[in-house]
């Protein structure tokens, strides 16, 4: 066994500046596309919900874009100051939210579903409300993207029933059926504009711990900006190294739990660009009750993959990355090597991924150091990709946090390489700013996708950017 600390991953943001954390690389050096044409210079967001929801989360954006002091805190670094929003600002562009973009349903509307019997019957009347009005701001306006602001009532209203099986997830279902009007949607919580209204509010039945209110404004600004076609930052590439592309394989059952799925592949490059495929279906092997995929599913799969991102890029990558949620099967690395042959790329990786049962414990009070590294054999290991964090000076999580295992199924890098680009890759959340992301992205948002497309219909034309699903 070989223990070691990785170095926390650098991110590159404008004019090719670099720094280990998100929201200090953006203040700054602004964000990475900042001399790039396609950079937003405004975030044009419309904005849905009740009277009350719209007026609200409207008001704490337009408080956000004039800046947001820091946390007193004994770490600085852990809750910096969100900067104002403006053309010569760090973000270099304004926020634009106009009346046009800004629609409203009645409270009479938001009555009729409360007297809806059926947990999946209200979901499915309270998601019509926001649906029918993102219609309308898509083919009558041109918002960037569309921010959905749920009504506390809406989320008491849904905690107060059992969960059952199948049951809809209104995120999810939203996302589900407003893709086809090719706006991205994001939804805003009350807890989120109004720090009296995170006591109240409900999910699964209990209050959800609130962040700092610069943290917020970071997180949801950050992820706007990538959903009104920005770049907030990107990984760092060694000029010298190979392209490298990541996939993430995942599986999901559909909501009347009779089939289990692939949830897609994701197919991203260092800017976090991502194409989403839809998959074939998955079966639950008798030998390690693990879902899989059979040779010729995972070969089409994997074909299907990289014509996407050729159709997207007009080239393909000189190296494949593969992270799969669970193991690879004989048939599934068999068909995963005949795809990648057939598109002549040399060098690829398949890996399988998961939280590991192993714990490393460090003396005094604090978790292992993030990035650190265990390699248990010449094929495998764990990385803790949360944990203490020297440029925070502390632990940012709440929980005890777990590591997660490597286990390479085939390629020529080694764990430890491997490990690397795992932890870079869990700072490509665009939802969060504080890099203490446990999966790679490439799994997380195979899961992410996974979670929207068993809302999505059989036949149904999905998005294939990532940002649709996040």
């Amino acid at each position: 066994m070989n223990l070691s600390i990785l170095e926390e991953p650098e991110l590159e943001f404008g004019g090719g500046n670099r720094h280990v954390d998100i929201r200090f690389g953006i203040k700054d050096y602004g964000p990475f596309d900042l001399q790039s044409p396609r950079a937003p210079k405004e975030l044009r967001v419309g904005l849905i919900g009740t009277q009350e929801t719209v007026e609200g989360a409207r008001a704490w954006l337009e408080k956000c874009a004039q800046g947001i002091a820091r946390k007193e805190t004994k770490q600085p670094n852990l809750f910096p100051a969100f900067p104002a929003l403006s053309s010569a600002s760090s973000f270099c562009c304004d926020l634009s939210i106009d009346n046009a973009h800004v629609r409203t349903f009645t409270s009479s509307a938001f009555d009729a579903v409360s007297s809806i019997s059926g947990i999946n019957a209200r979901i499915d009347a309270a998601a019509q409300l926001f649906i029918k009005e993102i219609q309308f701001l898509a083919e009558n306006g041109n918002p960037g993207v569309i921010l959905c602001a749920l009504p506390l009532e809406l989320l008491d209203l849904l905690a107060e029933e059992k969960r059952i099986q199948g049951q809809i997830d209104i995120h999810h279902l939203l996302k589900a059926r407003t893709m086809q009007w090719r706006i991205p949607i994001q939804l805003i919580l009350p807890g989120t504009y109004d720090e009296s209204k995170a006591r109240k509010q409900k999910r699964a039945g209990t209050p959800r711990p609130l962040q700092d209110e610069a943290t917020r404004a970071w997180n949801i600004f950050s992820a706007l900006y990538y959903k009104a076609g920005g770049t907030p930052w990107r990984l760092m590439r060694d000029s010298s190294q190979l392209s490298a592309r990541f996939v993430g394989i995942s599986f999901f059952e559909t909501l009347d739990r009779s089939r289990l799925t692939t949830s897609m592949a994701q197919v991203f490059n260092e800017l976090g660009e991502g194409v989403v495929v839809r998959g074939g279906a998955a079966s639950l092997s008798k030998e390690d009750r693990q879902p899989h995929l059979s040779g010729e599913d995972c070969e089409h799969l994997i074909t299907n993959a990289l014509a996407k991102y050729r159709d997207v890029h007009q080239t393909l990558p000189a190296r494949i990355v593969i992270h799969k949620s669970s193991p690879f099967s004989g048939d599934e690395e068999a068909g995963a090597k005949k795809a990648i042959k057939e598109e002549r790329i040399n060098i690829f990786d398949l890996v399988h991924v998961t939280d590991s049962d192993i714990r490393l414990y460090r003396d005094g009070v604090y978790p292992p150091m993030r990035g650190t590294f265990l390699q248990t054999s010449g094929r495998s290991g764990v990385l803790y990709t949360r944990g203490s964090v020297p440029f925070f000076e502390t632990y940012p999580g709440m929980y005890v946090p777990r590591p997660v295992s490597i286990k390479i199924a085939a390629g020529d890098h080694t764990p430890l390489a491997h490990a690397k680009e795992i932890l870079a890759l869990t700072k490509m959340n665009w939802n969060s700013t504080q890099f203490d992301g446990g999966m790679p992205l490439t799994l997380t948002a195979a899961h992410s996708v996974g979670n929207v497309l068993k809302h999505c219909e059989e036949n149904q034309r999905i998005e294939p950017r990532y940002s649709f699903y996040m």
